[in-house]
C-alpha cells in the first residue's frame, strides 16, 4: 500500500487567522491516484516540532507532503529545519536560483535568493518543489501549492483509484450501528463509514459510504447497504 502523509505548517494556520485549503486538494488527488493519505498535523512555525513531525511522517509513510514555511520571512524556517532532520547543510541550490534569477532578473534581492535554499542534495522539480528522501517541500498559498502538487503527481507511485459509493438513508446513525458493525465485520477490505446530514437545519439521516479499490465488491456492498436501510425502515414504521 502507498501511504502519504501532510503536514501544515504556519502559526497563521493554528491562530485561525488563515483557513487551509491545501488538505482537501490534497486528499482528493491522492484517493484519485490510488495513494492513501494516513495522517495530516497541523503545527506553528517552530523548528523543534518541525524537525520531529517530519522524522516521525517520513519514517512510517511513503511520502510526506509540507505547505508553508518556505517564503523569504523571517519566520520561513521549513527548509532549514527539514534540512536538519537529515543531518544536511541548508545551501542555494544552483538550479533554483537560476530559476529565480530568470524570473525576477533585477529584483531579486536576498530576501528572495532565500527561497532557493534547500538540503544539501534535494532533487529540484518543476514549479520549485525540493524534494528530500521521501519529503516534498511546497509552499502555503493554494494555487501555488496545487500548481506544485500537480507538478510533482505523475512523478509518485500510482496504485488502483480507491473508489466509492453511498447510500443515502432517512434513519439515524444510531439505529443502525450495530448493523453496520456487523456487514464491515463481513468484509473488512471495504471500509464503510456513516455520516450524517441534515436538511432545514434538522439531522434528518445518514449517508453511508462504502470505500474500495475493487468495483464489483463496492456494487455488491452497495446492494447490502440498501437491502439493510429498507428493513430498519419497515422496522421503524411498524
Amino acid at each position: 500500500m502507498i501511504t502519504a502523509a501532510v503536514l501544515l505548517i504556519g502559526d497563521e494556520l493554528l491562530s485561525g487567522r488563515t483557513q487551509d485549503l491545501n488538505l482537501n486538494y490534497i486528499a482528493k488527488r491522492l484517493v484519485e491516484h490510488g495513494i492513501v493519505l494516513q495522517e495530516c498535523r497541523m503545527i506553528p512555525d517552530v523548528e523543534s516540532m518541525i524537525i520531529e513531525t517530519v522524522k516521525t511522517l517520513s519514517a512510517r509513510n511513503t511520502y510526506v507532503f509540507t505547505t508553508g514555511g518556505i517564503g523569504s520571512t523571517h519566520d520561513d524556517i521549513t527548509q532549514a529545519s527539514i534540512a536538519k532532520v537529515f543531518g544536511k547543510p541548508l545551501i542555494t541550490h544552483p538550479d533554483a536560483l537560476k530559476l529565480l534569477e530568470e524570473y525576477y532578473g533585477p529584483q531579486l534581492n536576498e530576501a528572495r535568493k532565500r527561497m532557493a535554499c534547500a538540503a544539501e542534495g534535494a532533487i529540484l522539480h518543476a514549479r520549485m518543489v525540493f524534494q528530500i528522501k521521501n519529503v516534498f517541500v511546497m509552499a502555503g498559498i493554494p494555487k501555488v501549492m496545487q500548481e506544485m502538487f500537480e507538478s510533482i503527481l505523475p512523478t509518485l507511485k500510482h496504485d488502483e483509484p480507491i473508489q466509492s459509493v453511498s447510500v443515502k438513508a432517512y434513519v439515524f446513525e444510531n439505529d443502525i450501528a450495530d448493523e453496520l458493525a456487523a456487514l464491515q465485520a463481513s468484509i473488512p477490505d471495504v471500509a464503510i463509514g456513516s455520516y450524517p446530514f441534515d436538511e432545514d437545519g434538522k439531522v434528518k439521516g445518514v449517508c453511508l459510504v462504502a470505500r474500495s479499490r475493487d468495483a464489483t465488491k463496492l456494487a455488491a456492498v452497495k446492494e447490502q447497504l440498501q437491502a439493510l436501510v429498507e428493513e430498519k425502515i419497515k422496522i421503524t414504521n411498524k
